[in-house]
């Protein structure tokens, strides 16, 4: 687990390091994040500050992979490491890259048009469709030598549940989902300085737990034996890229926390929200995502309630959707928000890797 560790170091250092190199070249290029008018009052002072800071995100994760696998050479042969990129790999790292370049253009448009428009709605699905779609059928394609694929042709709660078998069309189809739902959620949360950036620490910690237990824990290992072991494909590869990831979010964290000097933007949110739904899927968690991500969950069901509520009574629930900026109208300072948001996000967290050890305390017991 050293490659994991160094993975997360290298990411961190990478973020906080070259974040002020990225603010300067960002300000120069005037990539400055458009502000809504209908926004809270407080939000008119974030104006001039630098957007895309996913970019720093994304390259960090996929140089931190890159430092983790030079560490993973120097281990002893009798450990179970891949030789090189695996195709659980390709498929995470493809997807913050391919998710990314969604919201970069969305952020691209917002800034050369100088407003908060950015992409049209339905290229933005129709590109994530695609997106899905493509990564969707790798994950059912391109078995390993113990007949395993990235993801699984059975619904999956803390393990593949398995009388719930979709069939690979039923597989990509829910792959789709997760990836279209995840990428939004992370994307309605990131409304607050640091928000989304520390929420997401959080979940893709909880993701390097539950890949390095299932590591520990492989089927492909002979030395488990027969007692309960998970069959998910390259635990170790997902990891370290959750493991990447997580740093980078802690290094970039320093400069967005508020008053941010640097905004993700749609580049950083849609990234994050691609490799989360991923990592769902790499580790056979689909149903617990919902736990281990509860904040995004509880802030896209805001959203959701609003909208139903005002189309169909003409009434809101809320002062304003997503649900931090309903807690602005009523006085709670950003920090506040944030920080006590934060606690619901590591709860969420918490149960879901709870849930994972009760199970397997359940199986092996």
């Amino acid at each position: 687990m050293l490659s994991v560790a160094v993975a997360a170091a290298v990411a961190f250092a990478l973020a906080l390091l070259c974040t002020p190199l990225a603010v300067k070249a960002l300000v120069r290029l005037k990539a400055a994040q458009p502000i809504r008018d209908i926004n809270p009052e407080a939000h008119q002072a974030k104006r001039g500050t630098p957007t895309m800071g996913g970019l720093i995100l994304i390259l960090a994760t996929i140089a931190a992979y890159a430092a983790g696998h030079l560490v993973m050479a120097t281990l002893p042969s009798r450990q179970i490491v891949p030789d090189g990129p695996t195709m659980t790999a390709l498929v995470l790292l493809g997807l913050m890259v391919c998710c990314g370049a969604i919201g970069f253009l969305d952020d691209f448009l917002k800034v050369t048009k100088r407003n908060s428009a950015g992409l049209a709605g339905r290229w933005k699905l129709a590109l994530q469709l695609a997106v899905g779609l493509g990564f969707g059928v790798l994950t059912v394609s391109f078995a390993d030598n113990a007949g395993q694929t990235v993801g699984s042709t059975h619904i999956s709660w803390v393990r593949e549940i398995g009388w719930l078998e979709v069939g690979k069309v039923g597989a990509v189809v829910l792959f789709i989902a997760v990836i279209m739902a995840s990428t939004n959620a992370v994307n309605l949360t990131d409304g607050l300085d640091g928000l989304a950036t520390g929420t997401s620490v959080m979940v893709l910690a909880a993701y390097c737990l539950i890949s390095s237990w299932q590591y520990q824990h492989w089927c492909s290992d002979p030395s488990i034996g027969t007692q309960f072991c998970y069959p998910a494909r390259d635990p170790l590869e997902a990891a370290l890229i959750a493991a990447a990831a997580a740093g980078a979010c802690v290094g970039f964290l320093w400069w967005n926390t508020s008053p941010a000097r640097i905004i993700m933007g749609d580049t950083g949110s849609m990234a994050l929200g691609g490799l989360i739904a991923g990592q769902a899927v790499a580790t056979r968690t689909i149903l617990l995502l919902p736990f281990i991500a509860l904040l995004f969950v509880v802030i896209t069901m805001s959203r959701i309630i609003q909208y139903t509520s005002y189309k169909t009574t003409g009434k809101r629930v809320f002062r304003m959707s997503p649900l931090h900026h309903h807690f602005e109208m009523v006085g709670w300072s950003e920090v506040n928000i944030v920080i006590r948001f934060w606690i619901i996000a590591g709860i969420g967290a918490v149960i879901g890797l709870g849930v994972l050890y009760t199970d397997f305390l359940n199986n092996v017991g």
